[in-house]
């Protein structure tokens, strides 16, 4: 105990004389290059203890794990003077997943209220040559022992473990209303390669996707669930609006990931506190990897009818909260002169489907189709937003008008009641213009084109006119028959030209029917090039244009018109399997969804290849 003592007061009285001051300093160390799906390190490093560390974003990067952190410190004394050393590391693991060269931003500590950073860098990133490949399978038995394996004994997830769930926000609701579905994904493994397999039909339902996925990432969280602690993937936030009443069923979302079991090594735990350090699944190679395949429950939403008995007869299929206003620009103006009346409709609801209802003008206006803006917000809560109707409208006569309010009723599902609004009235004051108020004349409203009725009556005529026969013999003469030979021609040519269009028209669809396949095997090359270097944004346009085109040119459909169900409706009609059909409009949603997904982007782009060359060969057995 006394020697103890004595070095305490020993460190007490001396350390803080003999430490030695050093400049605060945060570097960094990577490789300056890597292959195209290579995993590595970032490791940044500050000499002194800090605080509100901030990361560089990684772009052209996947973050697989990070940042893991460690500090340590040492005291040393040479030739009676000490010095003590800090060290605080801040580990991240990356993975390569395109070619180029990529800069690597600066990071930033707080170190004693003073910012201090690090130098940016640049990671260049090169094709795979197969050698991180041949390295990770390893040599001999080694590559069993440590490697990432698939053997007989490999354990099995258990559904407490890995599942998927969709919570919808009600499961009764009036047609109209909106309902929010989330999807997500539960799990206490590391989970990898995520792909959706099978997506949802929503028949019945008027559908919007509200996906916050970041540009791609999934949003993470944690949850507890029957007292046990998940990580959570929100894989999609749908809105869903039922257009009509009964029990209305959604079918489950299926997906497809890779589930990473850890292993202990010769079934021996360490008693290392720094062991569950290097047990991450990033450092330990002693991991399993698990093909699962998950699906959410069905689903049933009942849907009830909306109110008949006191519904209002200025509803027009308007279901939320809603606020209604008016607005006019000016009061007071001359005739043929404009002004703008606008009603705006705000609130939580459907936006996009909402009716906007009509204002009445006196005959003396002329009014012009409404310019219609729509501002939608995207929520947890779904869908809110603004309307708005900005009429035009041009007095014709002078004189004081009034405008009646418009009426705007919608259904509230919160108290399941009615309730109709009353915008603003207003009076009008016109004066007579330069070009006067029309006298002599009548105007017509809504865009007609304006009637002068001045000259319809003419005076009679008194004395005695000057009266002498008009001869209007035309009836057979040469210039009768000259017109009657050209009107006769006239017909004739526009009978050719019409019957020569639609030959054409059919002509031009046979030649895009006979010519799909051909348009789409050179989409396909070109897919096959940029799978070859890994381009994958070039890939997903190719095999999409593929795909799409192959069945608007075999089906005769307009680019303009094509979407998932004219497809699958085409296709029903030319007696398709259902089967084939699904594989078909699977295969698409795969094309669509699997640039943003993540896992192996060379595995994904490889199976959407060879999934779309055997769609299209299976469709042009049939048709």
């Amino acid at each position: 105990m006394k020697q103890i003592s004595k070095l305490l007061v020993f460190i007490a009285c001396f350390v803080p004389m003999a430490l030695r001051a050093q400049d605060a300093t945060l570097t960094v160390s990577a490789k300056k290059q890597v292959m195209v799906g290579e995993r590595f390190q970032v490791v940044f490093e500050a000499n002194a203890e800090g605080k509100n560390f901030q990361a560089p974003s990684f772009d052209g990067f996947t973050v697989v794990g990070g940042p893991f952190t460690s500090s340590s410190s040492s005291f040393s004394i040479v030739n009676g003077s000490m010095s003590h050393t800090v060290k605080n590391t801040y580990t991240f693991a990356l993975q390569a997943y395109k070619e180029g060269t990529f800069r690597v931003g600066a990071a930033s500590l707080t170190v004693k209220g003073d910012k201090i950073s690090s130098e940016p860098f640049e990671i260049q990133v090169v094709p795979d040559d197969g050698s991180h490949a041949a390295a990770s399978s390893g040599s001999g038995g080694q590559s069993q022992s440590q490697g990432q394996s698939q053997n007989t004994n490999d354990p099995q997830v258990s559904g407490k473990d890995l599942f998927l769930k969709v919570t919808p926000s009600k499961k009764t609701v009036y047609v109209g209303e909106q309902i929010v579905l989330t999807y997500k994904l539960y799990t206490k493994v590391p989970v990898s390669s995520l792909s959706v397999g099978k997506s949802p039909s929503y028949a019945g339902f008027w559908t919007k996707d509200i996906s916050d996925n970041n540009g791609g990432s999934l949003r993470q969280s944690s949850e507890y669930v029957n007292g046990v602690e998940y990580t959570v993937a929100e894989i999609q936030k749908m809105v869903v609006v039922p257009q009509r009443s009964g029990k209305l069923n959604i079918d489950p979302m299926t997906i497809e990931c890779v589930a990473q079991i850890r292993t202990e090594s010769n079934n021996r735990r360490s008693n290392d506190p720094f062991d569950i350090f290097f047990n991450d699944p990033f450092f330990n190679r002693n991991i399993v990897n698990v093909q699962k395949e998950l699906s959410t429950s069905s689903l049933t939403i009942d849907v009830k009818n909306l109110p008949v008995e006191s519904q209002p007869g200025s509803f027009a299929g308007a279901v939320g909260n809603y606020n209604f206003k008016s607005d006019i620009d000016k009061t007071e103006l001359k005739t043929n002169e404009a002004f703008t009346l606008t009603l705006t409709v705000s609130g939580t609801g459907n936006i996009e489907l909402l009716q906007m209802p009509t204002p009445s003008f006196p005959p003396d206006f002329e009014v012009y189709d409404p310019k219609v803006s729509v501002n939608v917000n995207n929520s947890a809560q779904g869908l809110s937003g603004a309307k708005k109707a900005e009429y035009l409208v041009i007095p014709r006569r002078a004189g004081d008008f009034n405008l009646s309010p418009t009426e705007f009723a919608f259904f509230n599902p919160a108290n399941g009641s009615y309730t109709t609004l009353r915008s603003d009235g207003y009076s009008v004051h016109v004066e007579k213009g330069a070009g006067g108020d029309g006298d002599g004349g009548v105007y017509t409203s809504n865009q007609e084109d304006i009637k002068y009725l001045g000259s319809d009556i003419l005076h009679i005529t008194t004395g005695n006119p000057q009266l002498k026969t008009k001869h209007s013999a035309f009836f057979g003469t040469a210039p009768y028959f000259v017109i009657l030979l050209a009107l006769l021609l006239a017909f004739v040519i526009v009978l050719l030209v019409s019957k020569k269009h639609e030959q054409s028209k059919e002509d031009t669809m046979a030649n895009r029917n006979k010519k799909a396949t051909k348009v789409a095997r050179g989409r396909l090359k070109k897919a096959e090039q940029y799978l070859k270097v890994k381009d994958q944004d070039n890939f997903y346009v190719e095999m999409s244009q593929a795909l799409w085109g192959y069945i608007a040119d075999k089906l005769g459909i307009e680019r303009s018109k094509l979407s998932m169900d004219t497809v699958s409706e085409a296709m029903k009609e030319k007696n398709v399997p259902d089967d084939l059909t699904q594989q078909f409009i699977d295969t698409l949603n795969q094309c669509e969804f699997a640039r943003f997904a993540p896992g192996n982007a060379e595995e994904k782009m490889g199976d959407l290849y060879q999934k779309g060359i055997e769609v299209i060969t299976k469709a042009e057995k049939v048709l």
